[in-house]
């Protein structure tokens, strides 16, 4: 484990190479991650993290390994060894006994067809199941019914002793890329280009007898599901690799607003050119979806999209917030966002309210936002009239983060104990606040020198 201390800024690129992405310079006051502890130990791309509790994380990749993480230290908890392929997928959950002592696992799956569930506090290895025919690539935890569910080329629910209660037949070769819970005991599988609605149930005689019942299909996406969140119990969110974005009743599963991939002439011939968000599907991407209370965050190609529930439009967007495709993104507490890209590079940026100028209007094509179809004249000039009465917003670059050589995978935030993040390059690390970093070291020097104090007193 390394200790750096950091000034922050980017490298400037190469006079050849120009970037229309916006920069900061060295002196970035309101980014607070000045410090920064390199964690090693996987042996290929960390592609995973997740939250165990308050100071504690795992992590995983393409090596097989699962390590657990102190958050505040950086010390490495416990090493575990049990798949021999690349780990597909990661989720935690935890269990009260009898006593309400609360005990918390992690599940991971792998390509080697194995599902195993791990003892967080002692690093052991609980359950071991190996009866898939094909790769799970996702995994869900309902906590409120006490079971979960693994996504592949079928979906099976599971009670927390890894015993199978039930499965759906063979849904497709390509297999369930994610799931998300839904109220009254749906959950929902994107399948290719398909979400399929599923219910469980469970006997009412006390057995653990338990159905699966598929009750609808949702074929509105022109191409596969890339990312799919609950933002609460009413609304749902899709997107997809050709930058199709759906918003879905999570009740009687209708949509509720949508926008379809704008970015593409042969679809609309009639949009401008300079408008469309980029030349090739791949840069349209929908790579990761996030949410609060009042917004949507979404990764697209190389920006990142905030669009606010009620107003049903996005507020504010920066279409090149990196050099490469955006991986992950997330919301903090505060106004802040936090997004990663394949370039290396983690960017903090500040939602802001500006003055209406023509300085970076959201693009009237792609996310143009989210209605029903084709307004008429007068729902044009409604929505024109609410446009000029409502804030306008922009995000700002207050931080950014260099320290990976290659993609950043995604990160998790720990509050004031920092963030952590994972790449391509094998490691991991936690940033951390360099005031608050110091703070402690001179407490505790403090501390060191009154014990000693008083020990001599004593003497």
């Amino acid at each position: 484990m390394l200790r750096w201390l950091i000034g922050g800024g980017r490298e400037p690129q190469g006079s050849a190479e120009k970037s229309s992405v916006q920069t900061i310079g060295e002196e970035q006051i309101q980014n607070p991650y000045t410090e920064l502890l390199v964690l090693k130990g996987h042996q290929d791309i960390v592609r995973f993290l997740v939250q165990i509790d308050d100071c504690r994380f795992a992590s995983a990749g393409d090596d097989g390994i699962v390590f657990l993480w102190n958050a505040q230290t950086g010390e490495k908890l416990y090493e575990l060894h049990g798949h021999t392929h690349k780990i597909t997928a990661i989720a935690p959950f935890s269990s009260s006994d009898v006593t309400e002592e609360k005990t918390d696992f992690i599940i991971t799956a792998s390509a080697d067809r194995t599902v195993i569930v791990w003892d967080c506090a002692s690093g052991r290895q609980v359950q071991k199941v190996s009866c898939f025919h094909s790769t799970v690539k996702c995994l869900t935890v309902l906590q409120r019914l006490n079971v979960w569910l693994s996504g592949g080329s079928d979906l099976c629910v599971w009670n927390q002793n890894l015993d199978l209660l039930c499965k759906t037949s063979h849904l497709t070769d390509a297999g369930i890329s994610a799931l998300v819970e839904l109220p009254k005991n749906c959950v929902a599988a994107a399948v290719g280009k398909e979400l399929i609605i599923f219910r469980l149930s469970a006997s009412n005689n006390g057995s653990e007898v338990w159905n699966i019942l598929e009750v609808k299909r949702l074929v509105d996406h022109q191409d596969n599901i890339s990312s799919l969140i609950s933002v609460n119990d009413l609304t749902f969110v899709t997107g997809s690799y050709i930058g199709e974005l759906i918003v879905w009743d999570a009740l009687d599963w209708t949509k509720q607003a949508s926008e379809c991939n704008f970015w593409d002439s042969s679809v609309h011939p009639d949009v401008q050119t300079e408008i469309k968000l980029s030349q090739s599907p791949h840069e349209s991407s929908v790579q990761h979806l996030t949410s609060d209370d009042e917004c949507v965050f979404a990764a697209v190609g190389k920006g990142i999209y905030v669009y606010n529930l009620q107003m049903k439009r996005v507020i504010a967007c920066q279409r090149t917030a990196h050099d490469s495709s955006v991986l992950h993104i997330e919301k903090l507490p505060n106004r802040q966002l936090i997004s990663c890209s394949e370039d290396g590079s983690v960017r903090i940026w500040e939602l802001r309210e500006k003055q209406q100028l023509p300085a970076e209007p959201v693009p009237t094509g792609f996310f143009n936002m989210w209605g029903f179809g084709r307004a008429n004249k007068q729902a044009n000039q409604a929505a024109k009239k609410m446009q000029e009465n409502t804030p306008v917003y922009f995000l700002d670059l207050v931080g950014d983060l260099i320290g990976h050589s290659s993609a950043v995978q995604m990160f998790l935030y720990f509050g004031e104990l920092g963030l952590a993040t994972c790449s391509a390059d094998h490691l991991i690390i936690l940033w951390k606040d360099g005031e608050r970093e110091s703070s402690l070291r001179s407490l505790t020097l403090f501390q060191k020198l009154a014990q000693n104090g008083d020990l001599q007193l004593k003497l």
